[in-house]
């Protein structure tokens, strides 16, 4: 795939191999694109990585892992392997202790423990987990209290957390990896690994970013409001891009006279309190740094030492009151909730996209006229879960609420099926969860 951003065209090639006739290879036109194409397993430039490590990204990857446990457990069965051969086939290894990998980890425990050794009950002894991270400790991410509760939970299902470790190169028989504590490399025998250790942006999308003058970029910049920077009628979102907050810093004189109405130089607090509105949804750092200082209200900003209301203020104590703000800037997590919403919020502007050019319904302009057509994208964060298995599950909630346990397994449930894209979806899950729970995980190779 390849975009041409000066023609609006879009070059896609057929994928699926087979031996149907046609072209494979065609062309589309575009008025608007929205480019919503995550990104891709990041291996670290890791030797053996892609050729012997399996991933947990696509539909076809969670096929190919299905398979390969089944065929660990019919291999380890067989007549004539020694005790140290069928230990080596049903070792399986997950790098990086992140929620993905996390999670997959407890889901193979459960599918072992529950289903495989019922089928295999000979080999049910030599079956072992392991997951490698190289940071102190797994969800890192998560508050302590929960990665402390996971790392404690894995321990007594007899699941091993080998942190402090970097995975150095993988081999079709082994996994190398150096020890940081102790500097040793030593090497480990497995029988599959899986590799969940991040992302990074797919080749199209750097060939599109070379165009468009983004190329020394990690992902695709954004503003505000998703547009592609440098690049007119594109919109990206989720993990392909990240919004370029705008600094406040950088628009501070235009704020200034924006605010005092009557050139005199001088601020006072009415007419700061008149584009405290546009300032807080325009720059949604300056409110985290209210936040972070404990301060009620913007105005607070303009007081003294003493807790007492300025009058007035010039530029220079204007730049002085704001000028901590942008430090509150911060990258939204690469997660499908902040993409969820930022297709949800970028649908309903472009159903409404004619309806409001004519009567704007976003902050003031501080850089020119008017308002912006839209307000800008605001994340919401609405918590995130850690599933560990044995119906357990750990969860970080708004207000800084940590759950824990078999309650929180249930909640995670309800939240997941409500998130599904239809009423059908959301049957299909429920009713496979209810088949599972009656007769347990289906462990035919597929």
């Amino acid at each position: 795939m390849k975009i041409d951003a000066a023609n609006k065209k879009l070059f896609c090639r057929y994928t699926v191999e087979n031996n149907l006739v046609g072209n494979d290879e065609f062309s589309l036109e575009y008025d608007y694109l929205v480019i919503a194409v995550g990104a891709q397993v990041n291996t670290f430039n890791t030797p053996g990585v892609l050729e012997n490590c399996f991933f947990l990204k696509e539909v076809e990857d969670a096929q190919k892992i299905r398979r390969r446990v089944i065929d660990c457990f019919e291999k380890a069965v067989l007549p004539g392997l020694s005790e140290e051969e069928r230990r080596i086939n049903l070792h399986f290894v997950i790098v990086g202790g992140g929620p993905t990998g996390v999670e997959f980890a407890a889901e193979l425990h459960d599918f072992v423990q529950e289903d495989l050794i019922n089928l295999y009950p000979s080999v049910k002894d030599l079956v072992k987990i392991t997951v490698i991270q190289s940071g102190d400790h797994i969800l890192n991410m998560f508050d302590e209290r929960i990665s402390s509760f996971a790392e404690q939970k894995f321990r007594r299902d007899g699941i091993e957390v080998q942190t402090g470790s970097r995975v150095i190169s993988v081999s079709d028989k082994e996994i190398t990896m150096k020890l940081k504590a102790k500097g040793e490399i030593c090497s480990v025998p497995h029988g599959l690994v899986v590799w969940s250790t991040g992302v990074e942006t797919r080749p199209f999308v750097k060939d599109f970013m070379g165009q468009i003058g983004q190329a020394n970029r990690r992902v695709l910049a954004t503003d505000e409001w998703l547009r592609v920077k440098g690049c007119e009628d594109v919109y990206a979102l989720g993990d392909c891009a990240t919004i370029n907050q705008r600094k406040v810093m950088e628009d501070i004189a235009a704020i200034f006279k924006a605010a005092d109405k009557d050139n005199s130089g001088f601020l006072t607090v009415e007419e700061f309190k008149d584009v405290i509105d546009d300032i807080l949804e325009r720059y949604p750092q300056v409110e985290h740094y209210l936040k972070s200082k404990h301060l009620r209200d913007v105005t607070d900003l303009m007081k003294d030492s003493e807790g007492n209301y300025i009058d007035k203020v010039d530029i220079e104590g204007f730049k002085l009151a704001l000028c901590q703000a942008d430090s509150q800037v911060k990258n939204l997590p690469a997660t499908a909730q902040v993409a969820a919403q930022q297709g949800a919020y970028l649908s309903k502007c472009f159903n409404r996209k004619y309806k409001w050019k004519d009567n704007p319904e976003g902050p003031r302009r501080f850089r020119g006229s008017g308002r912006h057509q839209f307000h800008p994208f605001q994340y919401k964060h609405l918590g995130q879960f850690a599933p560990l298995g044995g119906e357990q599950a750990a969860a970080e909630l708004p207000g800084d609420w940590v759950s824990m346990g078999r309650s929180t397994q249930w909640l995670w449930y309800s939240v997941y099926a409500s998130k599904q894209v239809s009423w059908r979806t959301r049957v299909l899950v429920v009713s496979d969860w209810t088949r599972r729970f009656i007769f347990g995980r289906d462990s035919s190779r597929i």
